[in-house]
């Protein structure tokens, strides 16, 4: 509350490439407008642009997002604008996301199959410089840190190759995610090589195969686009 006695709203941007996610989340915020104003971007460098343009306190971001990643954007936002804080709403719930998003500069990681009230109670905890994660990935966390889980094969990729391979899964064409990453076709090609030696993969099949049971590929066929009771919106 400043001087005047007024509430001030927090700035949160939402960053997702799909818009039936946005408009749901806008309206999972809208009985709570007066406590905060909501703007959008489709993409990372759309974000970006948006930080540089106005000063926001709290980006609500994707992880897979077109052209730049969401860990590479989360990267981008630290490194420039610092005092921005970043939650993370996905479809990804293995613990290996939320423990690349929290190192790259993440404040708090949700699931988009989060209960709404969920997702209310993580943007006021980071907002207000906290930290959340939901209770049943801590738990996931703990149990790999102990040794009770055991770690996914994913951590011994990197975040390019991690990249990378939920493109090839998604579907994309190397030299689309060349081009998409501004990256050689050859460069490309040497991260799916690495890819399928770190996995013990001996084909694309087989990579992809691994992707889908991983959901790399982003999308949840149980999804409800636009559900206000439960986050669950859409692909991504």
């Amino acid at each position: 509350m400043n001087s005047t006695g007024r509430n001030i709203q927090l700035r949160l941007l939402l960053v997702d490439d799909h818009t039936v996610v946005r408009e749901g989340l806008k309206r999972l915020l809208d009985p709570l407008s007066n406590q905060w104003s909501v703007a959008e971007a489709g993409t990372g460098f759309h974000a970006l642009e948006c930080l540089r343009r106005e000063p926001f306190d709290l980006v609500i971001a994707d992880l897979s997002l077109p052209g730049m990643s969401g860990l590479e954007m989360i990267r981008r936002i630290k490194e420039s604008f610092p005092a921005v804080a970043v939650l993370v709403l996905t479809m990804h719930s293995e613990e290996q996301y939320a423990l690349r998003a929290f190192q790259v500069g993440a404040s708090g990681y949700v699931t988009k199959e989060s209960a709404g009230d969920e997702l209310i109670a993580a943007v006021r905890k980071v907002a207000s410089g906290g930290i959340f994660v939901t209770a049943a990935l801590a738990e996931q966390v703990v149990q790999q840190l102990s040794g009770i889980r055991q770690a996914s094969a994913l951590t011994a990729l990197s975040n390019r190759e991690l990249e990378i391979m939920q493109r090839i899964v998604a579907g994309e064409r190397p030299v689309d995610i060349a081009v998409a990453l501004h990256l050689s076709i050859k460069t490309v090609s040497t991260h799916k090589t690495r890819i399928l030696e770190k996995l013990q993969l001996d084909s694309t099949a087989a990579l992809i195969r691994f992707g889908l049971e991983h959901r790399l590929d982003g999308f949840d066929p149980g999804t409800t686009p636009g559900s206000p009771e439960k986050i669950r919106l859409a692909p991504g």
